[in-house]
């Protein structure tokens, strides 16, 4: 007895010993990706990982109430969570196959069916059946254990998609609450252009009419006038399409534009040096890389499902049935049985060898998707380095060509006023200066989204998620 206690004992370590199928090993990223980055910049602090909340670097509590609504009502994070809703109910459902199937069966009839049992011809009579049927798959070969592995990897990736939707919801409402205060910003500066032009036209209108300015200045100075006015309806369309794309980032109609990005007039910054860490930081981070090793994991269990096909399926099961009829008293039938059964598409196996195949090669291309996006995140990050970095030089360089060419066209006016140049000298001061601030301008907008593309590479936002969906 206790012999035999034993073996029951060591049963399931005997059966898991004869899993089909290869057992899963995460992969190595390449030994240089956890390192420093490449790109090194006064911009970025390598000693420091982005916090989870990058946003609130800005120190923006309009930004911040703005991502708290973001996550609530997105709808891609709302598809998003009920495709891993799906998912995990798929994992419940391969956990099933752990467990016994039942069917249980009853019925009850009136007819005249069992003419010649003891019924006359013809006569109608009351018959009830009920039947139960129990089956138990055997596991000898691991598919069913290889089948949960795979819908748990699964499901683990479809939660690491969402992670992905959420950086990605938290990265383009940053962004477009950003490009709606650099556009409130641009619309501001080119507004002053046109101001300021427009002063310039009168002027020299008014000199013409007293004949101390000639018609061709005149004309100059207005056509001056009329372009900076022409820029201001493309940056009002602009500041419009960015509020418009924040509301559906919010889960809103056009007509749900927040107050608080209408009324934004200038983008804020976050802190000098940014955050960014290590290559290490960022593969442990990132979820599309969380997805691509679950893939993986999820298609390695799928080999050994396919891998399990090659041997014979034994399931344990049991049947009884009871049957009764008002014609025949006394005479109430039950029937039963017991034992296994073996399935097996021996001999001819080619179905099962080429899913097999099938299955190895998915496991193959899932190795290499990871790879490749390991690859695709080192490049995402490097690149968006490259640029926040050399555009805060790009942007410091043309501060200081607006401050130079506001001086000099100050110097400019005046010198005509005192009647030292002509009116196409101070024409062109005036559209360096109206050049130098829409450069400006310009480039503001173009860091504040390069620096948005620099914390959705780094990939972070995401965490919380599990929480912020329970609410």
């Amino acid at each position: 007895m206790r012999k035999a206690n034993s073996l029951l004992a060591l049963l399931p370590l005997l059966v898991s010993a004869c899993a089909a199928g290869p057992a899963y090993e995460r992969p190595d990223p390449p030994a240089v990706a956890a390192g420093a980055f490449v790109t090194q910049s006064a911009v970025a602090d390598p000693a420091a990982d982005p916090p989870d909340d990058w946003w609130r670097l800005y120190r923006d509590p309009a930004l911040d109430g703005l991502i708290d609504r973001a996550f609530a009502a997105n709808t891609d994070l709302r598809v998003a969570s009920a495709n891993l809703a799906r998912a995990r109910a798929v994992l419940r459902e391969s956990r099933a196959g752990r467990l016994p199937s039942t069917d249980l069966s009853g019925g009850i009839s009136y007819g005249d069916a069992l003419q010649g049992m003891g019924g006359g011809a013809g006569e109608a009579q009351w018959s009830g059946n009920a039947g139960l049927s129990v089956a138990w798959e055997v596991d000898l070969f691991g598919r069913v254990g290889r089948a949960i592995q795979a819908a748990r990897a699964d499901a683990e990736a479809v939660a690491a998609a969402r992670d992905a939707v959420r950086v990605t919801v938290a990265a383009e409402t940053t962004r477009a609450y950003l490009d709606a205060c650099a556009a409130a910003f641009t619309l501001d500066v080119a507004r002053q252009s046109f101001q300021t032009s427009n002063d310039s036209a009168r002027m020299v209108a008014a000199q013409e009419r007293v004949g101390s300015a000639a018609r061709l200045d005149a004309e100059r100075a207005a056509a001056a006038a009329a372009t900076a006015r022409a820029a201001i309806p493309a940056l009002e369309g602009q500041r419009q399409v960015a509020l418009f794309e924040l509301a559906a980032l919010l889960g809103g109609t056009p007509a749900d534009v927040p107050e608080a990005a209408r009324s934004c007039a200038v983008p804020p910054e976050p802190m000098a040096a940014l955050p960014v860490g290590d290559g290490a930081a960022l593969l442990r981070r990132r979820p599309d890389l969380r997805q691509a090793e679950r893939q993986l994991a999820a298609d390695t269990a799928r080999i050994g499902v396919a891998t399990a096909a090659l041997y014979p399926r034994i399931s344990l099961g049991g049947s009884g049935n009871f049957f009764r009829s008002e014609s025949v008293q006394g005479s109430d039938s039950f029937s039963f049985s017991l034992g296994p059964l073996i399935s097996w598409s021996f001999p001819n196996m080619a179905v099962a060898r080429a899913r097999l195949r099938q299955a190895e090669a998915q496991g193959a291309a899932s190795l290499a998707a990871f790879d490749g996006h390991v690859l695709t995140a080192l490049k995402e990050v490097e690149q968006a380095l490259t640029i926040v970095a050399t555009g805060q030089q790009r942007l410091d360089a043309l501060g200081e060509a607006q401050v130079r060419s506001e001086a000099a066209y100050k110097l400019a006016d005046l010198r005509y006023r005192a009647g030292s140049i002509a009116n196409l000298d101070l024409l062109v001061a005036q559209a360096d200066m109206l050049a130098a601030r829409a450069s400006y301008a310009s480039a503001l907008q173009r860091l504040s989204s390069a620096r948005v593309d620099l914390f959705k590479a780094l990939g972070g936002g995401w965490q919380g998620a599990e929480t912020a969906a329970a609410q």
